[in-house]
C-alpha cells in the first residue's frame, strides 16, 4: 500500500476511524482525524500550540469551545446532501468538545497556532459555494474556512466531483514558497463515495518523478499530499466527496499548474 494512503478502520473506543498527525505524516503542519459518534457520545481535545476547525460532516451535534457553546451544528444526512456542514473554530490553547445529538461524523482539522483569535461558529452563509471547471472537469466547491476568514494556519474546503469527472485538475501543486507565484502547503484529502462501494483514483507526483504514486481510494480513505501535483478522478456511476485540509508557513492558497497540462485551462 502507498505510504500516502491512510485507510479507514472500524471506530475505536473514542470513535476515531481515521487519523493523520504531523508525526505520522512526517511533516510539520496538518493534523486530521474523523470521529464517528453515536447519539450522546462526546469527543474532546485542544492543544496549546494548535488551532482547530471542527466540521460536523453529517448528523447533528453541539460544539463547545473554551466554554462557549454552539448548538445544533450540522444536520446533513450525509456529505452528499446539498447543504453546508456545521463548523466551529477553536483557537490554539482552547479546549473543545463535540457532543453528538444524533449519530454524527465529525472531522477535526488542526494546524499550528499561537492563539489570540476568538472561538466562533462558522455559519453556513459564510461558506461560499462555487462551481469550477467545465464539462467532465466540473466540480462543486464549498469554502468552509478560506483565507478570507480568520485563522492562523488552517484552510478547509469540501468538494463534490460528479461521477465520470476529474477534480484538482489540471494537476496543480503548492509546495514551494515563491512570492506571488506559489505557496508551500501540506494537504490531506478525506474521500467519501456515493454509492459507498465505489472507488476513485488519485495521483501524487513531482516534476522530477522522485514522488509518483497513484492510489485507488475507497470510501473513508485519506490521501496525504506532502508535495507535488495531485489530481483526482471519479469513475462513472460514483460521485466523489472530499474534504481538504491545507496548512503551511503562509496562509494563502497560491498554486502552479503542471506546465504539461496547463493548456487545458485555455481550451
Amino acid at each position: 500500500m502507498s505510504d500516502l494512503l491512510v485507510r479507514r478502520h472500524a471506530a475505536d473506543a473514542k470513535g476515531v476511524v481515521v487519523e493523520v498527525t504531523p508525526r505520522s505524516a512526517g511533516w510539520d503542519h496538518v493534523g486530521f482525524k474523523v470521529v464517528e459518534l453515536t447519539a450522546h457520545q462526546a469527543a474532546s481535545g485542544g492543544e496549546a500550540d494548535r488551532e482547530a476547525c471542527i466540521v460536523v460532516l453529517s448528523g447533528l451535534a453541539d460544539v463547545v469551545v473554551a466554554g462557549e457553546r454552539f448548538e445544533d451544528l450540522g444536520g446533513r444526512r450525509d456529505v452528499f446532501e446539498e447543504r453546508a456542514p456545521g463548523a466551529a473554530y477553536a483557537p490554539a490553547g482552547a479546549a473543545w468538545s463535540v457532543i453528538a445529538k444524533t449519530a454524527a461524523e465529525v472531522a477535526i482539522c488542526t494546524a499550528p497556532g499561537r492563539g489570540g483569535l476568538a472561538p466562533r461558529l462558522i455559519p453556513p452563509e459564510r461558506m461560499s459555494l462555487e462551481t469550477r471547471g467545465q464539462g467532465t472537469n466540473t466540480r462543486h466547491v464549498r469554502n468552509i474556512l478560506p483565507e478570507t476568514e480568520p485563522a492562523e494556519s488552517l484552510l478547509v474546503v469540501e468538494v463534490i466531483t460528479p461521477g465520470g469527472n476529474w477534480s484538482s485538475y489540471p494537476p496543480h501543486k503548492h509546495d514551494t514558497a515563491t512570492p506571488a507565484e506559489e505557496t508551500a502547503l501540506e494537504e490531506t484529502y478525506y474521500h467519501r463515495l456515493n454509492p459507498p462501494q465505489g472507488f476513485a483514483f488519485q495521483r501524487v507526483y513531482t516534476d522530477d518523478r522522485t514522488l509518483d504514486q497513484t492510489m485507488a481510494v475507497e470510501d473513508g480513505d485519506v490521501v496525504m499530499v506532502p508535495r507535488g501535483y495531485h489530481p483526482v478522478g471519479a469513475p462513472h456511476g460514483y460521485d466523489l466527496y472530499y474534504l481538504n485540509v491545507m496548512a503551511g508557513p503562509k496562509r494563502a492558497w497560491i498554486f502552479r499548474n503542471d506546465p504539461a497540462h496547463a493548456w487545458i485551462t485555455l481550451s
